[in-house]
This record gives structure tokens, C-alpha cells and sequence, in this order.
């Protein structure tokens, strides 16, 4: 590494640098072929506007679906993985995609994370199923490097547990990917507290959030309810989607980096610590494995 080149990774790491994000809003049908044209026409046009992280929501790629017979092919899915992947090299593009995975004999409601390289540097398995009998939980909490920005992600009922992104925090962590599909408008009674849960999940652990949701249907109310968001680490909300459209949101976030320690302080110490021993010991664990 030259002089220079040392000087401006030094700035990058003292002094933090811009990450420019995506969340993708889109209705996902049960055809994976169809589910991936869209999410490649969305990279490809994302990139073309200098967003370094797409998002999209959970099971994007395959349709969500609350049935214990609901089954999906996965050389179709493991197809599709590898076209965004090399779209993702090819645009220079990070992109994190709700999926469904198979592995070990068991099936799993994913987020697949893609980096500019096209490299899968993380598959997360959603660690709190609400809704899906079909999958079995996954087996770590979830701590990556994506676009020199370290990172976690969640998908829908683990943003009820806050450890999910706390220990991943005090790793150092600065950005919390959420994906989900949850409730539709029938339970609109839920809407203030999913909305509530990631500006705490971000103000808590002074990260940002990007949450990816899917758009809800006009004709029944079926499908989410929206309002996909990218919140500060204030809590603040900076983008915020609309309930039945399938929006994009775009915006540049000024990332510093650091840990959060202030857990480590007091009579819950030692739990804290434990926890993020075991994070740390899990970190690239597989799934199925």
C-alpha cells in the first residue's frame, strides 16, 4: 500500500466515510423467475444512481407465505442467487435479499448478503419465526462487513428482541439491515409498534436502520402494510415509504466508526459480555450446519 493510499484508508477508519443506501418496496409473487427480474432491473438501476447497498425484504426473491406446506425449488433459487451475485460484480453493488435456503436437510427463511464482489459474505437465518411453519430457525446472530461498513441484519419478528442488534453494536456494528413482510392492514392496530421497534433498535445502539418492508394490496389488504424506512441514530426516521406502493428510498448515510460499550458498564456487565463472547465465536457460522 502506497503512502497515499494508506493516508486515505487511515481518514476512511479515523474519521468514517459516506454510505449510500437503497430499501427496495417490491411485491414479490411465488414465481422466483419473476421475483429475480425485478430485483435485477432494481440493482441495475440502483447502481446506476451510485447506491453502494440495495435492500430488499423478506423472502423477496421466493414470496412469503405462511403455509407449512409451502415449498420452494431451490436450483431455482440457487440460479437466481448466483444472476444477482454477478450482477452485483458486474454493477459494483452490495445487495441483501430475502430468500428462502436449504441446507442440512433443512429449510430456512434467509437474508443472502451479497457484496460488490458478487462474494456471499453472510446467509442469515431469521432467528424468531412468527408466521412460518415451513422454516426452522436460524443458528447465529448475524455480524459482517459490507462496503467497509460493519454491519448486522435482522428479518421481521427478531426486531422484537433487541440483543439481535445490541451484541452485534457492541461488536461495532454501525448499520442494521431489517427485512420483513410483516402484518397486513387487517391488524392495523400493530402498525405504531413495528414503526416504534427499529427507531429504538437504532437510537438504542446509536446505529442506522435500513427496513425493507413489502407494500400491502389495495384490492384486500392483504400482502404488508409498507412504509419501509432509514432512520438515524438518533431514531429519527429519514425515509419513509407508503403503504401500498412499491417505493424505492435513497439516502446517504455519514457513518462513523465505533462500539457501543455503555452495556458493559454496571451489574449487567458480565451477561453483556458473555453474549458478545459467543457473537464473536459464531461469526461466519453456516446455516444448516
Amino acid at each position: 500500500m502506497t503512502k497515499w493510499l494508506w493516508l486515505l484508508w487511515l481518514c476512511g477508519a479515523v474519521w468514517g466515510a459516506e454510505l449510500k443506501v437503497a430499501t427496495v418496496q417490491m411485491r414479490s409473487s411465488f414465481d422466483v423467475g419473476a421475483n429475480k427480474a425485478k430485483i435485477l432491473r432494481s440493482l441495475e438501476s440502483l447502481a446506476d444512481q451510485g447506491v453502494q447497498v440495495a435492500v430488499f425484504p423478506e423472502c423477496a426473491l421466493t414470496g412469503y407465505s405462511t403455509d407449512k406446506s409451502f415449498r420452494v425449488a431451490a436450483e431455482a433459487v440457487g440460479e437466481a442467487e448466483r444472476e444477482i451475485a454477478a450482477v452485483c460484480a458486474r454493477r459494483k453493488i452490495a445487495a441483501i435479499v430475502g430468500t428462502v435456503y436449504e441446507a442440512g436437510g433443512k429449510v430456512f427463511n434467509a437474508a443472502l448478503v451479497v457484496n460488490s464482489k458478487g462474494e456471499t459474505v453472510e446467509r442469515y437465518g431469521k432467528l424468531q419465526l412468527a408466521g412460518e411453519p415451513w422454516a426452522t430457525p436460524g443458528n447465529h446472530m448475524a455480524l459482517f462487513e459490507l462496503e467497509g461498513v460493519l454491519s448486522t441484519v435482522i428479518i421481521c419478528h427478531d426486531e422484537r428482541y433487541p440483543e439481535f442488534v445490541r451484541l452485534p453494536a457492541m461488536a461495532g456494528a454501525r448499520v442494521v439491515y431489517y427485512i420483513s413482510h410483516e402484518s397486513g392492514m387487517r391488524q392495523e392496530q400493530k402498525l405504531a409498534g413495528y414503526r416504534a421497534q427499529m427507531m429504538a433498535r437504532a437510537v438504542e445502539n446509536q446505529m442506522y436502520a435500513v427496513a425493507a418492508n413489502a407494500p400491502g394490496n389495495v384490492e384486500d389488504n392483504s400482502g404488508s402494510h409498507g412504509q419501509s424506512r432509514i432512520v438515524n441514530r438518533e431514531g429519527n426516521i429519514l425515509r419513509e415509504a407508503s403503504i401500498y406502493g412499491e417505493d424505492v428510498l435513497v439516502e446517504t448515510l455519514p457513518v462513523e466508526p465505533g462500539k457501543l460499550t455503555r452495556p458493559l458498564d454496571g451489574v449487567t456487565g458480565p451477561w453483556w459480555k458473555q453474549g458478545l463472547e459467543q457473537l464473536l465465536r459464531e461469526r461466519g457460522r453456516k446455516l444448516g450446519e
